[in-house]
């Protein structure tokens, strides 16, 4: 478990964030943003196939806060089929709740993704059709060493702005290089499994 030291290291100027993928308190997210946390990212749909029953109350909890960006993420279930029908459960159980973007999580190739590349993008490209009918604000969530394994040479999320992970405790996008059809990020997760707030976090930046 990280400290909360790390928040603050080797970066510039930017924004800093967290997400989180258990339920957090308004109390821990007021913690994190005492310590110039500006934004949160919150579990909404598990790599089991169902929506995080947590989703609602930890939003909600990060708004209360203060957080000045809030979004979800969406955790895929390769293996249950129906990309549309699943962001379009997440989105139903989010009628009531203001968020920002969803974020689609690509990672875990050989766990939660298919052995086909092909299939893989077939499915991916329903989940996204599914969340352009809905007019859902999306973004991708992966990394070259998770998308290449995954989705090989398939280019179809780089219209969508790219929250990328590369655990180097930077805040900079210095180590980034162009993979997917990507030639820039929108966001990065520089670290993970941190303590913050009473809370583990992954901690989050992009730049002002």
């Amino acid at each position: 478990m990280g400290s909360t030291e790390e928040l603050g290291t080797k970066g510039g100027k930017g924004v800093k964030g967290v997400d989180v993928s258990t339920l957090t308190s308004e109390a821990s997210f007021r913690k994190m943003a005492s310590q110039g946390v500006k934004f949160a990212i919150v579990r909404g749909y598990k790599s089991t196939g169902e929506v995080d029953p947590h989703v609602e109350a930890t939003v909600a909890n990060a708004w209360a806060a203060g957080m000045k960006h809030v979004d979800v993420y969406a955790f895929p279930r390769f293996s249950k089929g129906d990309g549309a029908g699943q962001v379009k459960a997440l989105v139903q159980a989010l009628k009531k709740t203001r968020y920002g973007m969803v974020w689609l999580d690509v990672e875990g190739p050989g766990a939660h993704w298919g052995s086909s590349q092909s299939a893989n993008a077939a499915f991916f490209a329903d989940w996204v059709h599914g969340a352009k009918g809905l007019g859902v604000n999306l973004g991708i969530y992966t990394s070259k060493s998770q998308w290449h394994p995954i989705m090989g040479s398939y280019t179809g999320g780089s219209s969508f702005p790219l929250w990328y992970t590369h655990y180097d405790g930077k805040q900079s996008f210095s180590d980034f290089s162009p993979f997917g059809g990507w030639t820039k990020p929108n966001i990065k997760q520089y670290a993970g499994d941190v303590e913050l707030g009473g809370a583990s976090v992954d901690l989050n930046w992009y730049p002002s």
